[in-house]
């Protein structure tokens, strides 16, 4: 329970401070003199001057001890001799369950605190938090936030997730206010809050700011917090499918052609190389390189073995001579781990330390970055077209092989729920995984026989054309 709201002084000259015992006061001779209950501060302010000037009692809540209901030291007494509760020094009606201090109410109101301890005592007395009836939107962040904190700590949760939960909930305390009592939010605040959270942003973003505050409301609704689930009202809702469409196609597809490739390959320094190579033979993302153990490779056959991390989903993909060379080179080039837990991770930075973000900047990738300074170099940097691009172009490519089951295995996707294919499947076999990685080598590194330099750079030109034209259907 909170300490009672404090008074301010009634003029800036006053002589005399609000203590927390609900007491006009004032610090002399390195002791604490108390002069008048909050309420009437003029009188406080005439015992205090009557003491100041040698014509009062020593000031200790004299008048206040003897009028009906106050004992001595200035606490109300019982209304009755059996009212379960005691009157606490901070100002409120309490009683002491299994070793903790429970405050009920104001002493200015005993009724209200003895049904308030009525309504509690089973659940406090059974060791359970009781629902709190006016609880604040800061309250409901700090216990849905204290909850994924301790899924992290026990694996079931990612920092990465907890971090982007701790980004929400902070701007969706601030524009709610802090203070402000969960019981009085209705579907305005909701209205607001959404065009709030749309200003410079996507509606991909758009729509994570959306499901992340449902999500945090129906943990206050689970868990008691609230009484009833929370009526946003019929507009805070995510994007439609239609609006995500419309700004996918604005973007642009998140394709690299066969010419931007190679070009990325000439170009990047080691361990980017190699981290690119895994990128478009094995359909990689930023937190799989970064991530990937070095256990997960068997550089002497060719393949690797590495679950999805972010679906914990098996995956089994054929390495090219190319990526199991330049693989073959990182390792042997790698500096020692900084920390002994990492020394299984194949990429390490100069420091000895993972590619994965840390600190202040877990949400921007040092592989995007690395990414990011290569395409500019070359002159093809755009929006959307980043170092996860490579997912999709390895997705496109692939599925060109004839064989989309395969690509959608190596890529490491949950099956859908209705796909019952997936349901009766029970093996992937290597022969099929060959045949798509050996698809989209060839796609990439294969040789145009028989045309001149000039010939190929006019062939560029529509191959740039057939990259804008793919299906937008790319799997991410």
């Amino acid at each position: 329970m909170n300490a009672p709201v404090k008074p301010s002084k009634p003029t800036s000259d006053f002589p005399l401070f609000p203590h927390a015992s609900r007491q006009w006061a004032k610090k002399v001779g390195g002791k604490l003199h108390y002069f008048g209950p909050w309420a009437d501060p003029q009188a406080a302010l005439d015992r205090f001057n009557a003491w100041r000037n040698g014509n009062g009692h020593k000031p200790r809540i004299l008048a206040d001890a003897q009028q009906p209901g106050k004992s001595r030291n200035g606490k109300p007494k019982k209304p009755y001799p059996d009212f379960p509760l005691y009157a606490h020094a901070a100002g409120q009606w309490a009683k002491r369950i299994q070793g903790h201090v429970r405050y009920f109410g104001p002493w200015a109101d005993p009724q209200a605190a003895l049904d308030k301890y009525l309504a509690q005592k089973d659940a406090l007395l059974a060791g359970r938090a009781p629902p709190v009836d006016s609880v604040t939107v800061k309250e409901v962040a700090n216990r849905f936030l204290n909850s994924k904190r301790l899924k992290v700590q026990s694996g079931d949760l990612k920092q990465r997730t907890y971090a982007d939960y701790r980004i929400i909930v902070d701007a969706v305390v601030e524009l709610l206010t802090p203070g402000r009592a969960v019981a009085t939010l209705d579907h305005s605040d909701f209205d607001r809050l959404r065009a709030k959270f749309a200003e410079g942003r996507g509606p991909v973003s758009l729509g994570n700011y959306v499901g992340a505050t449902r999500i945090l409301f129906k943990y206050a609704f689970d868990t008691r917090l609230i009484d009833q689930s929370m009526r946003f009202g019929p507009e805070f809702r995510k994007p439609s499918r239609t609006v995500l469409r419309h700004a996918r196609q604005t973007k642009g597809p998140r394709f690299f052609t066969r010419r931007q490739l190679r070009a990325m390959l000439r170009a990047a320094p080691e361990p980017l190389k190699t981290m690119i190579l895994l990128g478009i033979n094995c359909g990689f993302g930023n937190n799989d390189c970064a991530t990937l153990p070095v256990s997960a490779l068997d550089l002497a056959r060719g393949w690797v073995n590495f679950p999805r991390p972010k679906t914990a989903v098996a995956r089994r993909c054929r390495l090219w001579p190319q990526t199991v060379e330049a693989l073959r080179q990182t390792l042997a080039c790698r500096k020692p781990p900084k920390d002994k837990a990492n020394a299984d991770t194949c990429f390490l930075t100069r420091f000895g330390e993972p590619w994965t973000p840390r600190g202040r900047n877990i949400h921007y990738s040092p592989i995007s970055r690395e990414t990011a300074k290569l395409l500019k170099d070359l002159g093809i940097h755009r929006k959307g077209l980043n170092f996860y691009a490579l997912r999709h172009t390895f997705q496109t490519v692939g599925e060109e092989s004839g064989d989309a089951v395969a690509v959608k295995s190596i890529m490491g996707h949950i099956p859908e729920a209705n796909d019952m294919s997936a349901v009766y499947r029970e093996r992937m076999t290597d022969k099929r995984l060959h045949a798509v990685a050996a698809y989209v080598r060839r796609w990439l590194f294969k040789k145009q026989k028989g045309r001149s330099r000039s010939s190929r750079a006019a062939a560029s030109a529509p191959e740039a054309s057939a990259a804008q034209a793919e299906p937008s259907s790319a799997a991410s």
